[in-house]
């Protein structure tokens, strides 16, 4: 018996497939995200550069590849909505509150994550426009940004472009937005980097970020690597279980693990060698989050020969890659509303994007134009990443370590693994990657700490 009304539409809807490199671009595009570009230079300059690097790499075999492989085999097997998932591939009743949580964090991520969409289109177009660039007081223009109703233009702009996407379908729509723009986006960042490593001074940047110091590295920074293991790759909230739903019986998923993995590493190896030079032959401070993006990372454009191209280009690059992440939470809910409603693919699509965008309107007020949404000290904008980001999202990733190691009969043939390395994926499922996980949730929401 269904579990859900509507499960046959949705089912015929999924003969539309990915194609193989389709799927792993898209992958690759829900990986790509901001966190890398302002958070991953900075937490490997403070923990010893090339060797919290090493330690990085390290982490995205133990805790990333094995769960990221994971999360792709269930939603291959039970060719459901995340929220289906893993009863559709053999768990029990007791594990649809592990799917619903894996649709709800997407949608609660969208409604804060497409409000910095927002604002990189913004930046891009008033970078090349030169009106960026007109001022000095670049702090002021941020401030002055966030604190009146643009934002919210911009937040349903953003909107707009996904929904556009997603409404394509899986083949017209995601697939062929990743395969124009990932490739958009390495031709970006090979530009942007080569320009920040010839800046004069750049080699003190590239020495920071690449010359190991094992010093410096503490349990914190193991803690740290592992929970930027673990959020590079989407991992915990639905998009690879809602993809690998369309990916084809021939696609192998361990080379595609491999490859998202290589391409994730490469993002974030990228990003050092643009934003470590770039800060270094200014004097920026590198430890600034969404205020290096946006305050002092312009003036350091507005210093530099051909400043507002170049500075174009990097927001350019920011909206590929907010929106290519953005395109992939749209899905995990839309994928849902098909099956739980049978509504059709454009119904669903309108009804959630219009829902998202409205509940992101608080948090994007709370951050400038009604201080008033503040709780404990935190903005609304910031409890709703702080909720989803570091309590959510890691529960997802142990329960899918939980089920795959524990409760699915059916791993070794979805994995499609040989029987050496199947073993090898299964005692990392049982055994390290639920210790790992936990530890992260322990360290991410507080509990945990140093």
């Amino acid at each position: 018996m269904n579990q859900f009304k509507g499960e046959k539409s949705l089912v015929s809807e999924k003969k539309e497939r990915f194609s193989s490199s389709g799927f792993i671009l898209a992958a690759i595009g829900s990986s790509v995200g901001l966190g890398n570009m302002w958070k991953f230079p900075y937490i490997t300059g403070e923990n010893g550069g090339a060797a919290f690097f090493l330690l990085f790499i390290i982490c995205l075999m133990l805790i990333g590849l094995p769960v990221l492989l994971a999360e792709m085999a269930i939603g291959r097997s039970g060719r459901g909505s995340a929220a289906t998932s893993f009863i559709r591939a053999g768990g029990g009743k007791g594990w649809k509150a592990a799917g619903i949580l894996q649709v709800i964090a997407p949608f609660l991520i969208l409604s804060f994550y497409i409000i910095v969409a927002g604002w990189t289109l913004n930046y891009a177009v008033i970078a090349f426009n030169g009106q960026l660039f007109s001022t000095s007081d670049y702090a002021g223009e941020f401030s002055s940004f966030i604190t009146g109703y643009m934002p919210i233009v911009w937040q349903g702009t953003a909107m707009l472009v996904t929904a556009g996407v997603v409404i394509l379908g899986v083949s017209g729509g995601i697939e062929k937005f990743n395969k124009v723009l990932i490739p958009g986006l390495v031709v970006l960042l090979i530009v942007l980097m080569i320009r920040a490593v010839t800046l004069p001074g750049a080699g003190e940047g590239v020495s920071f970020f690449l010359k190991p110091d094992f010093s410096v590295l503490t349990a914190e920074s193991a803690l740290v690597a592992l929970g930027h293991a673990f959020f590079s790759l989407s991992l915990g909230m639905g998009i690879l279980l809602t993809y690998g739903s369309y990916v084809g019986e021939k696609q192998s998923l361990g080379s595609a693990a491999l490859a998202i993995g290589a391409g994730d590493l490469l993002y974030a190896f990228i990003a050092g060698l643009i934003i470590f030079p770039t800060t270094f032959s200014f004097g920026i401070a590198p430890d600034q989050g969404p205020s290096l993006i946006f305050v002092a990372l312009p003036a350091a454009f507005s210093a530099m020969p051909f400043g507002s191209f170049f500075g174009g280009l990097f927001f350019i690059l920011l909206a590929i890659a907010a929106l290519t992440s953005a395109v992939s939470l749209l899905e995990v809910p839309v994928s849902f509303a098909m099956e739980r409603w049978n509504w059709s693919r454009q119904r669903a699509v309108w009804i959630l994007s219009l829902i998202c965008f409205l509940f992101g309107i608080p948090s994007a007020m709370s951050l400038g134009m009604f201080p008033e949404l503040t709780f404990g000290g935190k903005a609304l904008f910031d409890w709703i990443d702080f909720i989803t980001s570091n309590i959510m999202l890691p529960l997802g990733g142990l329960l899918v370590t939980i089920f795959s190691g524990y409760f699915w009969k059916g791993a070794a043939e979805a994995a499609g693994l040989q029987a050496r390395w199947f073993r090898v994926w299964l005692f990392m499922l049982r055994y390290v990657a639920p210790i790992l996980v936990f530890l992260v949730l322990l360290h991410t929401s507080g509990i945990l700490t140093f």
